[in-house]
């Protein structure tokens, strides 16, 4: 039995990498604003945060985790004349801060761990240019670095990895398919013709938090259908 923190995992992504690790029979504590949806669900222990406002203490977390992950984010589509700088920052407190201040609060139970491993999350949008983008790739471009930095600097205590989804089936992204027809339309941009599920990003971020990936560190991995490395006719 190991013990996990998954921030934002009350849905989507993290909600779906929340049943993998209690089916498994581990000991996972859910940072997030609402808890409903873990009802029911083997040794999960949820704490109220809305970390873009509350403090995460390090007293508030196991002695030893052997793994985080880092869920919340944002869908920010917008033409860059009508960005303002505080979308910008909301985009970067969101996806970026917020990882530093539960990395930070977690930071000595990791090291108590015997082989422990961070999964944060980008976009695919950061490597392939996509027009209204500009918030989110920026925000999400920060996260890579981020990755990268940490791995090399908590090396070899600590795997650090990113994955860069296109995008997904969640509620976070419910706006953009929010019909037969749009989903369609999404999946036709991609080289296997169709979106990618909750459950698919979960099953890489568990891998990465797993003893499967024990040599695997300061990687920034593309799920994504395709977009992101394939040109279709």
């Amino acid at each position: 039995m190991k013990n996990y923190l998954i921030a934002g995992g009350s849905s989507g992504i993290g909600l779906e990498l929340v049943k993998k690790l209690s089916a498994e029979g581990h000991q996972i504590l859910v940072v997030s604003r609402t808890g409903d949806s873990l009802d029911g669900l083997p040794g999960v222990t949820h704490l109220h945060k809305d970390l873009l406002e509350d403090e995460l203490a390090e007293s508030e977390l196991p002695a030893s985790l052997d793994g985080i992950a880092y869920c919340p984010g944002s869908i920010n589509l917008k033409p860059f004349r009508s960005l303002k700088p505080a979308a910008f920052l909301e985009d970067f407190q969101i996806n970026v801060l917020g990882a530093v201040k539960v990395l930070q609060a977690a930071q000595k139970a990791l090291k108590n761990a015997e082989s422990p491993a961070v999964v944060l999350f980008s976009t695919v949008a950061v490597g392939q240019g996509m027009p209204f983008h500009a918030s989110i790739a920026a925000a999400k471009g920060a996260v890579e670095g981020l990755t990268r930095s940490l791995a090399a600097e908590w090396a070899p205590a600590v795997r650090v990895n990113c994955i860069a989804p296109s995008l997904t089936d969640t509620p976070l992204a419910a706006r953009l398919l929010a019909s037969d027809e749009k989903k369609e339309a999404a999946g036709a941009r991609h080289p296997l013709k169709r979106v990618g599920t909750a459950s698919e990003i979960a099953d890489l971020a568990h891998f990465l938090l797993s003893e499967k990936s024990t040599w695997i560190t300061g990687q920034v991995i593309g799920l994504d259908g395709g977009m992101s490395s394939l040109k279709i006719a």
